[in-house]
């Protein structure tokens, strides 16, 4: 089978990709337009939810600006500088919108 996320072909029974590290198997999208002042409490409220697989942070014309991969929800001090850029994304943007991957 390919990588739903690279493209890569991986085996039949992979859980995840070799290449790229993301989870395959069923997963369900999300995307919500927040103005930037919303957005680290936005995040931070999905981060919270914990079935959170990928966060990422698009501008209003869809180029990606930020993705946190679920890996860093899980270790807090390694979700420090996400904050941080998360932090300068808002000061720079008007509106973002965010795509979440949640585990089906």
């Amino acid at each position: 089978m390919d990588c739903y996320r690279c493209g890569k072909r991986i085996a039949e029974d992979s859980l995840y990709c070799k290449f790229c590290g993301a989870q395959q198997g069923k997963t369900v999208t999300d995307e919500f337009a927040v103005e930037a002042g919303d957005l680290l409490k936005r995040i931070q409220d999905l981060l919270h939810e914990g079935n959170v697989t990928r966060i990422i942070v698009k501008d209003e014309a869809g180029k990606l600006l930020l993705e946190i991969p679920a890996t860093a929800a899980v270790v807090g001090a390694i979700l420090v500088p996400w904050m941080a850029a998360i932090g300068v994304i808002a000061a720079l943007a008007t509106r973002c919108r965010i795509v979440v991957e949640k585990r089906a």
